[in-house]
């Protein structure tokens, strides 16, 4: 096992670098940034209610599609992607040289409704009803993966305008296809880099320095959520199991409830800070599923919101894109500490009115 030791948290993470262990890239820290002057654009949040039902949405029950119309469901419920970004019946290559190269995009896309309401999100659903989502999601993913052309399944949720959703229908996407992302290619090497330096795998690693830190903001019997000493994002949040799992598909019906839960009090304390549905863009990062050893690969959930403050988003510019590295214009410390104080009163995880 490693001898390393947790690293005690700086109250000051001015002009600092910090190690991202799982995508094996540095993050630069400048908290003393946070509070300069902003001159740009403010994002107005919506104030306006969702209705219930909304005539004009592809996505609520009994409403048509391009393919048809959808049945009247009643709980969590898939469908094909009408335009999926991976294709079953996708050509082959035409010519290429070893530069520029191409192959076939071969797949499938499905969309996950979480509930027939749609105002709901999924902090307005009952325990009961996010098992049901995590459920499907297990179920999908096994379905998915087990086919001969799909590599890596990836599940995403964009909730938000703010980061480019047009539907507020609660709901995810599943990308299946001979893609693995990148980002879950990294993982799979640090996960196996780090298990070979040390014996013990990453993302229990990483869990066991945040259960000792002051950054954990949800926990449950199987998950543990934390705004982790690396975050990227002002408010990010990492969702970490217990014991090492490698995809959806190796958790126990226990474990599938403790993840509803946690990702459920994620959302709530998400719209509690500023009693305001907060945007985000939510991936669950599970092994490939490319029929390699993926024992250590580091499965956890990912929430990044794109805002520093109700109206302000954390634009993505010079740093990031021109240069490729993240800047975190805050102390993880600091924003896991404003997510526990947005929970109900007592610490019970209740969801304040809007």
């Amino acid at each position: 096992m490693s001898s390393e030791q947790p690293i005690a948290p700086r109250t000051n993470p001015a002009w600092e670098q910090r190690w991202h262990p799982l995508r094996e890239e540095w993050v630069l820290f400048t908290a003393h940034r946070g509070g300069r002057p902003w001159i740009g654009e403010l994002k107005t949040p919506d104030p306006s209610a969702v209705p219930a039902y909304d005539p004009s949405c592809a996505l609520c029950p009994g409403n048509a599609r391009i393919s048809g119309a959808n049945p009247a469901y009643t709980g969590a419920y898939w469908f094909t992607n009408d335009l999926p970004c991976f294709g079953p019946d996708a050509p082959p290559p035409g010519d290429h040289d070893g530069l520029y190269r191409r192959r076939p995009a071969t797949g499938t896309a499905e969309v996950v409704c979480y509930h027939p309401d749609h105002g709901k999100t999924m902090a307005d659903l009952t325990a009961d009803e996010a098992r049901a989502v995590v459920n499907l999601w297990v179920e999908r993913s096994a379905v998915l993966g087990a086919r001969p052309e799909v590599r890596h399944v990836l599940i995403f949720e964009n909730k938000g305008s703010a980061v480019g959703t047009s539907n507020p229908h609660p709901h995810c996407q599943i990308y299946a296809g001979g893609l693995i992302y990148g980002h879950t290619e990294r993982e799979v090497e640090s996960g196996r880099r780090h298990f070979a330096r040390t014996g013990e795998f990453l993302g229990q690693a990483v869990l066991a320095r945040e259960l000792a830190g002051p950054r954990v903001v949800a926990a449950n019997h199987a998950f543990v959520a934390c705004v982790p000493w690396f975050a990227r994002y002002a408010y990010e949040v990492l969702v970490l199991p217990r014991r090492q799992v490698s995809s959806l598909v190796d958790l126990e019906a226990d474990e599938r409830q403790g993840l509803a839960d946690v990702l459920r009090e994620v959302a709530i304390l998400y719209d509690n800070l500023w009693r305001m549905p907060m945007p985000y863009v939510m991936a669950i990062h599970q092994a490939p599923t490319d029929g390699e050893d993926h024992a250590t690969f580091p499965f956890h959930v990912e929430f990044h919101p794109p805002l520093r403050t109700p109206d302000t988003l954390k634009y993505l510019a010079g740093p990031e894109i021109g240069g490729g590295s993240m800047t975190n214009e805050s102390d993880p410390d600091e924003k896991a500490a404003e997510l526990r104080a947005a929970a109900g009163p007592g610490g019970a995880m209740t969801r304040r009115t809007r």
